[in-house]
């Protein structure tokens, strides 16, 4: 199984727009934040998947909320398949 390193989902709820937001821990100070937003231009919501190290942004990607479950489920088959649970890299030898 693995860890249990997701901190709770915190929504904030201004203007009757509701923002969900999630951080997973990384290590080295990152953790990969999931939170739902609203695009001001298009007037339509997504989920935006970022890296963050000391509250700024590295990198992000931007996912319709449909396709949300749908990454999930293949994240844990993609997991599952190639037994992730007990990765060790390389890199994690100290």
């Amino acid at each position: 199984m693995a860890k249990k390193e997701m901190e709770e989902v915190v929504v904030d709820i201004d203007d009757d727009t509701p923002t969900a937001y999630s951080e997973i821990k990384m290590g080295g100070g990152w953790y990969m934040a999931i939170s739902l937003e609203r695009s001001e231009r298009f007037d339509k919501e997504y989920v935006e998947i970022s890296k963050e190290r000391a509250g700024k942004k590295k990198s992000r990607f931007n996912l319709s909320p449909k396709h949300t479950r749908i990454l999930g489920e293949a994240l844990i088959k993609f997991a599952d398949e190639n037994d992730l649970d007990n990765f060790d890299s390389k890199g994690d030898e100290e």
